[in-house]
């Protein structure tokens, strides 16, 4: 790579002010006026393209997920779809956590602008935590119940009464038994998993049902109210229903369940 060529063309266009500083043999820190929020500069080098002359690879040499993972991990199915389709939205490969892409020379400052401009939305990922974390609740439940929960015989998307709008999430089978587990998000699935109850009741189906939460602290008083009411057992995060599920269907399958 011949750098000072690079830098001529770079520093001929639109890049005026980009510079470059030797970290190692061969690979060059580029100078840019790019900076994260807090004021650093994005880390990105230059270095020979293994797709050879006419090319150049712009990667971070990991400095993206180094500091990505100060605030955030990448530590789950969800998080790290999102991460992929950045990359993939992007046009940028990971190579053992090393971004790069190959950029060819005459579109070397256009490569660098778009590899930029995917560091930075990867660096903030961490803002999208809570509203990943939220998206993540019901793939969780559901990884839960299939996995941990197997030998209840899961079942998901049970219509217990035909064209009725609401489905149970999933059937559990012991002991001649069946419960219906509900995941509950707010306050308009909570409306409906209660009024399904009562339906379900009005058919004189037998079954127990236990309602996850979220977060229960998260929803409105009558909501709460009309579950409460309604619910055999309720959980007030999934925690609680990983932590109890499995002994509460052995001690609830050996008596009838309450209003039934």
């Amino acid at each position: 790579m011949e750098i000072d060529h690079i830098r001529a063309l770079l520093n001929g266009g639109t890049a005026s002010g980009y510079d470059f500083y030797e970290r190692r043999p061969g690979a060059y820190q580029l100078i840019i006026p790019i900076l994260h929020e807090d004021g650093d500069m994005v880390d990105i080098y230059l270095r020979e393209s293994p797709r050879g002359d006419g090319y150049v690879r712009v990667c971070d040499f990991g400095m993206t997920l180094m500091r990505l993972s100060y605030t955030y991990d990448v530590n789950t199915d969800a998080r790290q779809r999102i991460f992929d389709s950045i990359l993939i939205n992007n046009g940028v490969s990971n190579d053992h956590g090393d971004l790069y892409l190959d950029a060819s020379v005459s579109g070397l400052n256009e490569g660098i602008l778009q590899f930029a401009g995917c560091v930075q939305k990867v660096c903030n990922m961490r803002y999208w935590g809570r509203e990943i974390v939220r998206s993540e609740f019901y793939e969780n439940l559901g990884h839960y119940v299939t996995s941990e929960l197997a030998g209840f015989e899961p079942k998901a998307d049970l219509s217990p009464i035909v064209d009725y709008p609401v489905n149970v999430d999933w059937s559990l089978q012991h002991s001649n038994r069946q419960f219906y587990v509900f995941g509950v998000r707010g306050n308009e699935k909570a409306k409906n998993v209660a009024i399904a109850l009562l339906e379900f009741e009005k058919a004189q189906l037998l079954f127990i049902s236990l309602v996850v939460h979220e977060d229960i602290e998260e929803l409105g008083r009558r909501e709460r109210t009309y579950l409460t009411r309604n619910a055999d057992a309720q959980y007030p995060v999934l925690g609680d229903f990983q932590e109890r599920a499995i002994g509460d269907i052995r001690r609830l399958a050996g008596v009838e369940s309450r209003g039934r």
